[in-house]
């Protein structure tokens, strides 16, 4: 039995596509909800014995098969070749080929290596997000009752046209929009279509123009699926001029967006670009007119070119990511697309959908009303037996009147028996005593239903319905006169349960052998009302997303009433804007109520899209979740769309960035966390190969200037290998620090902010100045680099690298000790570069084996070194406050990335 309650049908997702005609797929605007059947019939020229074959297979000729088409995807060599477009990649492709040039094809073929490990990992993941459209395919049913001829067979669903009747009964899933003629009983499952966890009740009245789609009861939706009773229904369009069909128009016009990592690097790339182009054209000629052979200047131009651009960032970025997709997934987030980890973690709006996102998904019984007495469910107020025996007796109805079965069944059925079950009832048991002997089944026109067992009736439905059939009342002192008064006291009853959010539903009984049929001169019981109640750790999780800046928006297909009760008990304080409000705003004044309203209620596919933009619009970078086939949009075209996996649809799967894997809130939260800390690794290495490479360009151009090659080009490279390889790769291990106590970062400012440019210009100053000092006091006035000179200032560069590493974790507030693998690749990387000066290969590398008192010299360097970078460090720390540590709030979860 579905609700017959106060409220009206949509919980989650009721969505609706009121477009002029011009808008829609088909170009139907007809509003067939709302005329009665005989206009139905003449307006397709049909009639309830169906179309015959030929005019059917007229029609199909004319209008086209009902089904859901797609534009052409791209074929998979161009999402491959899409891999290697952005300007980092064209950047590092050159950077191949000036290594080729300059004879180094290792280094080469390392990067080669590099990218197309990249772009493969990349094509496949996009290449997956490119079926999203198909699964909108596979709700067609493959064959469908239909009457053609005077007689009823079975066609294939792709074969129905606008006028052909349909047969439909319990488990059939719906094959067009159809205008429903005839029901029995008729309850649909529009999840699909919607994302409303409750069937919706469905018969032959028309309803008025403008009626929401959650609402519309006289008409039947492609993809949905009837839960009980048969229907007759009129096909009134079929394939994309379907709803689902508008909402897979409005899924090919979504643009597919970059994250703001994808974007911040894309313009890091055009950057370095420029900056390497400009600096090989101002170093050769300077070089040149300075003496040096056009040959040498050349070489140098190159090795500068090759030292300025960090190889290693698009590994480090893709392992990085790797590494919390692995994280994510153990948390319940599966990541479908890599860029997204990041993404997630730079969103300051969250739209939330409310049913089983931010409440449980399933009804339950919090409140329930016998002569005045109010009794309240829910957390410790439950009661674990009950005593009263009106209270008893009131449960007791909503069992045996009742079709659910365990896990089967209506969920507010089920709702009303695991309610008895958690105060002590022992259902099956109870089942058992008064076993079913007769029945009245529910129908949406009765809007009640009765059981009889052996000498007793027992009847649930609408308050309204029952109490108006009840003559008497049960008191403590037994049934008495159900008078006025009481009348009254019950009515204001049921509309503080219903201000509540709460659905309600009355329950009374009669002895068989009293006056009146089975469903008159009732004895009222009481109320029971239900709600679907929000995630125990919802609330925290709202709390501490709004601790890290973020706002959060429930925009679902609710009623108002509801949405803000549930909005108020989960911390979300904010007026309420419906859907139809929405679609009477301009865009200039969406964007101004979207900034200051955080709960939308009855919202719509076209109003969570405009929602969406208005706030994009502002500014924002928006993560969206989803689950209903009219999601997929508004999740395409968010920054991060985040799908719900458990009641998810395929379609919003497909169109999903992220998958909840247990559909909870308190997920998100922790991805964000997870999304953040990510950011703050990337951060962290871009500023260290930045700052590393700005002093390397600093060094040889200011050396050069003064007629010394001081670091050649295989040097260069190595220090290149040394920072860019190990170091790098294990800061994307580092564990996150006080990320949820920051507001969230400006997408304005990308990734090279402010502090960044502190930093590496701060450090790649204190660098050079030390690396240039050390080298004019181990040259002592040699016109020519020495080899000894060289491998001194070498060998000082790449340990000063290694002081800066830490200094740029102090800088995002990470702890000195917390990351094990950041210490043994330091550890690894120095006994590298040890091997080229005590063995062999040093002559690969120009240099010499040191002695005591040379080490002795590094030392001494790093040590004056460290507190000037320190001092850098703090000065970032006073530029960017959010690196430094907030006051943290102790909430219990792990700070070990």
């Amino acid at each position: 039995m579905s609700d017959t309650g106060t409220q009206s049908a949509g919980e989650s997702g009721a969505q609706s596509l009121d477009r002029p005609s011009d808008e829609r797929a088909g170009g139907s605007d007809t509003h067939w909800y709302a005329r009665p059947v005989g206009d139905v019939f003449d307006a397709l020229d049909s009639t309830e014995s169906g179309l015959d074959s030929d005019a059917a297979a007229s029609r199909l000729d004319a209008g086209g098969p009902n089904e859901i088409t797609s534009s052409e995807g791209r074929s998979p060599l161009r999402v491959f070749l899409a891999q290697f477009s952005s300007a980092l990649i064209w950047v590092l492709l050159g950077a191949a080929a000036l290594s080729v040039a300059i004879g180094h094809t290792v280094d080469a073929v390392l990067i080669g290596i590099i990218l197309l490990g990249n772009g493969v990992f990349g094509f496949v993941q996009e290449y997956r997000a490119e079926q999203s459209l198909e699964a909108l395919r596979e709700l067609a049913t493959p064959e469908v009752t239909v009457r053609r001829d005077g007689t009823e067979q079975s066609v294939d669903a792709t074969e129905l046209v606008p006028g052909d009747v349909v047969v439909l009964q319990q488990g059939d899933v719906v094959p067009a929009d159809c205008r429903v003629v005839e029901a029995q009983s008729l309850e649909v499952d529009e999840a699909a279509l919607t994302g409303e966890s409750m069937p919706v009740e469905k018969g032959v009245e028309p309803v008025d123009e403008g009626t929401p789609l959650a609402e519309r009861t006289s008409v039947l939706y492609k993809g949905t699926s009837v839960t009980r009773g048969s229907a007759v229904a009129v096909v009134v369009e079929t394939g994309m001029a379907t709803e689902m069909g508008a909402i897979a128009t409005e899924l090919l016009s979504a643009e597919d967006s970059q994250t703001p990592l994808q974007r911040d690097l894309d313009t890091l790339g055009r950057r370095l670009g420029l900056g390497v182009a400009a600096l090989s054209a101002i170093i050769v000629p300077l070089l040149y007119l300075g003496g040096t052979a056009l040959v040498q200047a050349a070489l140098t131009a190159i090795s500068l070119a090759v030292a300025a651009i960090p190889e290693g960032l698009p590994a480090v970025v893709t392992l990085t990511l790797a590494l919390g997709v692995r994280r994510m997934a153990d948390e319940n987030a599966l990541v479908r697309t890599l860029p997204a980890v990041e993404g997630l973690g730079a969103v300051d709006v969250v739209c939330t959908d409310k049913t089983g996102t931010l409440t449980e998904g399933e009804m339950r019984l919090r409140a329930a009303w016998v002569d005045d007495d109010v009794t309240r469910f829910g957390g410790e107020d439950r009661p674990s037996s009950v005593e009263d025996g009106r209270l008893r007796r009131l449960l007791e109805i909503g069992v045996l009147c009742n079709d659910a079965t365990g896990d089967d069944g209506d969920p507010t059925e089920r709702a009303l028996v695991a309610g008895a079950s958690g105060c002590g009832i022992d259902v099956e048991a109870l089942r058992e005593e008064r076993p079913r002997t007769d029945e009245v089944s529910f129908s949406s026109e009765r809007r009640r239903m009765a059981t009889v067992h052996d000498e007793e009736i027992y009847v649930k439905g609408a308050p309204q319905v029952v109490l108006d059939r009840s003559t008497r009342v049960l008191t403590a002192d037994g049934p008495a006169e159900l008078d006025d008064a009481t009348r009254e006291r019950i009515v204001e009853q049921v509309d503080a349960f219903a201000g509540d959010a709460l659905r309600v539903l009355g329950f009374a009984y009669k002895d068989c052998g009293e006056d009146g049929g089975p469903e008159e001169n009732l004895v009222f019981v009481g109320l029971q009302g239900l709600i679907d109640p929000p995630r125990s750790a919802v609330k925290d999780a709202i709390a501490d997303t709004h601790r890290a800046g973020i706002d959060v928006k429930m925009v679902t297909g609710d009623n108002a009433v509801t949405a803000s009760a549930i909005a108020a008990e989960i911390g979300i304080e904010s007026d309420v804007l419906t859907g139809t409000e929405v679609a009477e705003m301009d865009d200039e004044a969406l964007a101004k109520r979207a900034e200051a309203v955080d709960v939308f209620a009855r919202m719509e596919p076209t109003h969570k899209v405009r929602v969406l933009k208005a706030l994009q619009g502002n500014g924002h970078a928006v993560a969206m979740t989803g689950d209903g086939v009219n999601d997929a949009p508004a999740l395409k075209n968010a920054d991060i769309g985040i799908a719900m996996g458990v009641r998810g649809t395929d379609v919003a799967k497909e169109a999903s960035d992220i998958v909840l894997l247990d559909d909870n809130y308190a997920t998100i939260r922790n991805a964000i966390r997870r999304g953040r800390t990510i950011f703050d690794n990337v951060w962290k290495f871009v500023a260290y190969l930045l700052s590393a490479n700005a002093a390397e360009v600093l060094l040889v151009f200011i050396a050069s200037l003064f007629g010394y090659l001081i670091l050649p080009a295989v040097q260069l490279l190595w220090i290149n290998l040394l920072t860019d390889g190990l170091p790098a790769l294990a800061l994307g291990a580092d564990p996150s620090g006080d990320v949820m106590d920051r507001e969230p970062r400006s997408g304005e400012t990308g990734i090279v902010d402010r502090p960044m440019l502190t930093l590496i210009g701060g450090m790649g100053l204190v660098a050079t100045a030390l690396m240039l000092g050390l080298m004019t006091y181990t040259l002592d006035g040699a016109p020519s680099v020495t080899p000894y000179a060289m491998t001194m200032v070498f060998t000082g560069f790449v340990a000063l690298e290694f002081v800066k590493l830490y200094v740029v974790r102090w800088t995002r507030d990470t702890p000195l000790r917390s990351n094990p693998w950041l210490a043994a690749s330091v550890a690894a990387s120095l006994a590298l570069h040890l091997a080229i000066l005590y063995t062999p290969l040093r002559q690969y590398f120009g240099t010499v084996a040191l002695g005591v008192a040379d080490w002795g010299l590094i030392a001494g360097t790093l040590a004056v070194g460290a507190p000037l970078l320190a001092l850098v460090g703090w000065g970032v720390r006073r530029v960017d406050p959010d690196s430094a540590r907030h006051e943290v709030v102790d909430d219990g979860h792990d700070q070990a990335g």
